[in-house]
């Protein structure tokens, strides 16, 4: 070997020790990136709680030492405990359904979650009247649709998950096919229906916090609570099944057991979310995108507290401005899904794939 063979041999590994040196197994490429992240994460907490404030206090029409001051306020905490359930349930359920899908652009509203909610409201006030409409609620009611479709999903998962020919992917386009099914029927419905009573359905039919009754928080709120918490604490395990079903099966994880288990998980914590609030279709689509640009980052354990800060600030946020400085308290919802539509196109003319 001449001198000149020896230099370029001990250049290549010079070269490789200082690659290595830069790689490593945390979850920051940095620590630059990750004081960034928690800068930015108690930013958003802090903008969350301060639109809270600002939803309770601002704008209140009876005086601070009034006796009514409080009752009102109590009023409003029953809509900033849903936001605060909605953006639970529908951040932690589409990043986690992302993660096992691998895709970053469907939400788990494929699996028809919404379309089924539409198509029991729209039965119900098709066969039974405006009346039964307006009497279907309470815990009874809310209870059934949130079974009706958890069972709706653990069936499909059953059927299509762990059969020999198990296939995500044909598990999606079922959930697809069947939900733009239910939505079809309902729009027939609808059709027939008369002018006063779908106005009525209609009210139902948007995504609100005024949906939420406050008599169902004794019974979400432990829910929600559990299942967060069990998502959360799989976080590890989902770190591994983003990585795919080889890498996943070599490190010791039970990959298809790992997606059902998430699979359950995301679909309770769906079907609480619709039962409460109604649809909100790109809601989860938002809050997980902007969460991957705040939080460069693979690790779970740190998306998920940057997305519920994200989802918390964004229902907060619009609703302060929708209801106290625009004046329209009706369109907060469409706003919010407009934004989430325009951001889910861009996503598909950049990535130029689904």
């Amino acid at each position: 070997m001449n001198a000149l063979e020896y230099r370029r041999i001990e250049n290549v590994g010079i070269d490789s020790s200082l690659h290595n040196v830069n790689r490593s197994a945390r979850a920051f490429r940095s620590k630059k990136e990750e004081t960034t992240y928690w800068i930015l994460l108690i930013t958003l907490i802090a903008l969350g709680v301060l639109s809270s404030y600002g939803l309770l206090i601002y704008n209140n029409p009876v005086p601070v030492d009034s006796p009514s001051f409080i009752p009102v306020v109590m009023r409003r905490i029953v809509a900033l405990v849903a936001m605060i359930i909605a953006a639970i349930c529908q951040s932690l359920s589409t990043v986690a359904f992302q993660t096992i899908t691998n895709n970053r652009i469907i939400t788990p509203s494929l699996l028809g979650f919404e379309s089924l909610y539409s198509t029991i409201h729209t039965s119900t006030i098709f066969f039974f009247g405006a009346g039964a409409l307006i009497n279907f609620s309470g815990i009874g009611s809310f209870l059934f649709q949130v079974i009706v479709m958890v069972l709706m999903s653990l069936i499909l998962y059953g059927w299509l998950l762990s059969g020999k020919y198990g296939n995500l992917q044909l598990m999606l386009l079922v959930g697809i096919i069947i939900g733009t099914g239910l939505s079809s029927v309902s729009t027939f419905m609808r059709r027939l229906l008369s002018p006063s009573e779908f106005d009525i359905l209609q009210a139902r039919l948007f995504g609100s916090v005024n949906n939420a009754d406050s008599a169902y928080f004794p019974i979400v709120i432990p829910m929600v609570i559990i299942v967060a918490i069990l998502l959360l604490a799989n976080s590890k395990k989902l770190n591994v099944v983003s990585l795919g079903k080889d890498v996943s099966t070599s490190f010791g994880v039970k990959h298809q057991s790992s997606i059902i288990y998430t699979l359950i998980l995301v679909s309770i914590l769906m079907s609480i979310s619709t039962a409460l609030v109604g649809p909100l279709t790109f809601f989860g689509f938002l809050v997980a995108t902007l969460s991957y640009q705040a939080a460069p980052t693979y690790d779970h354990r740190y998306i998920f507290p940057m997305a519920l800060a994200i989802g918390f600030l964004i229902l907060t946020g619009a609703y302060f401005l929708m209801y106290h400085v625009f004046n329209a308290q009706g369109v907060v919802s469409v706003i919010i899904e407009m934004f989430g539509g325009i951001i889910f196109l861009i996503v598909i003319l950049r990535k130029r794939a689904l």
